[in-house]
């Protein structure tokens, strides 16, 4: 995202608010985006109906640009006998909170990859930015949304998801660091993950990879921010830092969490979703460590860690939950997120903290 690109969409301040599917609303997206921000809205998890009243719920709020992120993951394989020993593992996690585990597992999610009512939504809606997690849509789509006007972003771990997304049509690219909150954007969650930190990432990526990047991992505050602009990036994109603001969705288990011990020791498991993803250690994560077993497909496996979580958040269990955060968890703030962004500029200006 060069600076004419931010000059284009009208962005005050180099901050862009992680999509955070689950955890984002529309009110923190407008919030962010009123401040000179772009906020930004997690579609991944719900249907074309869903996204556009998502889209809608944030202009009924500002007329400022924001972004709508999806999930561009290759379809779940399924794997029935895989499928099945891990329900009947989980069987006693169930029990123990007084519930029954499914007795089969299905694709909660649907890749934008397969989704033409969502392609025909977003075209229809022009969002001003539309970016993409886990992999790339085909030449079609990405035509369809630059022709509607949408700037394109896409989430890259490695050299080469971001030579693929620029070669793609993609205007910019969120380098996504080990560090970072939540699933990894790996485009192959199979493949060996070179696990790059933001600072060698954000480097690498401005000097070969062509195309404007946007430094993501365990950025917290101004300073970080502006340790990144350093780096070449063009912006950062920060999640943990806006999951405690009264706006996100987060409920009173996860909030706790975050400002608790957990904080220190984030953890990357696959057991709660079937990919990579990075958040506080708890029960669950626990657990995923001493099964031992092999893990249904993404989002597969998801379902059963929903279940799981609903039956144990009845019980009032909250330790089961997918609490994403990153690495910079403990230096999380419980503000409102317009109060924060103007922390977080007067932080990077070296005018506050």
């Amino acid at each position: 995202m060069c600076q004419m690109t931010l000059a284009s969409l009208g962005l005050t301040h180099p901050i862009i608010q992680a999509p955070m599917a689950g955890v984002s609303t529309p009110t923190m997206a407008a919030a962010v985006s009123e401040a000179g921000g772009l906020g930004s809205i997690g579609v991944g998890a719900v249907d074309a109906a869903g996204a556009r009243a998502m889209i809608d719920a944030v202009r009924a709020r500002t007329n400022r640009p924001f972004n709508v992120n999806l999930f561009v993951h290759a379809p779940a394989r399924p794997k029935p006998e895989v499928e099945r020993r891990w329900i009947e593992a989980l069987a006693p996690l169930f029990e123990r909170h007084g519930a029954t585990p499914p007795s089969a597992l299905r694709e909660i999610y649907r890749s934008f990859a397969q989704d033409d009512a969502m392609l025909h939504m977003l075209v229809e809606m022009r969002p001003a930015v539309v970016s993409f997690h886990f992999g790339l849509p085909d030449a079609a789509a990405i035509a369809a949304l630059k022709a509607a006007g949408c700037l394109l972003l896409a989430s890259a771990t490695n050299l080469d998801e971001a030579v693929a997304a620029k070669a793609a049509g993609i205007d910019a690219v969120v380098a996504q660091g080990i560090e970072a909150g939540g699933h990894r954007g790996m485009f192959d969650p199979d493949a060996p993950d070179a696990e790059l930190g933001v600072l060698s990432l954000t480097r690498l990526l401005v000097a070969q990879a062509g195309v404007p990047i946007i430094a993501a991992g365990g950025i917290m505050d101004g300073r970080g921010i502006r340790a990144a602009l350093d780096l070449g990036a063009a912006a950062a994109q920060l999640g943990t830092a806006f999951i405690a603001c009264p706006e996100s969705s987060t409920d009173d288990a996860y909030r706790a969490a975050l400002f608790g011990p957990a904080a220190y020791h984030t953890a990357l498991t696959r057991a709660i979703s079937g990919r990579p993803a990075r958040c506080l250690p708890n029960h669950f994560t626990q657990w995923g460590m001493e099964a031992g077993l092999p893990i249904p497909d993404y989002p597969i496996a998801y379902d059963a860690g929903k279940a799981l979580n609903q039956a144990a958040k009845t019980a009032g269990e909250g330790g089961y939950g997918a609490q994403w955060a990153g690495q910079g968890a403990p230096l999380a703030r419980a503000l409102p997120a317009a109060y924060l962004m103007k922390l977080l500029v007067a932080e990077m200006q070296g005018t506050g903290g």
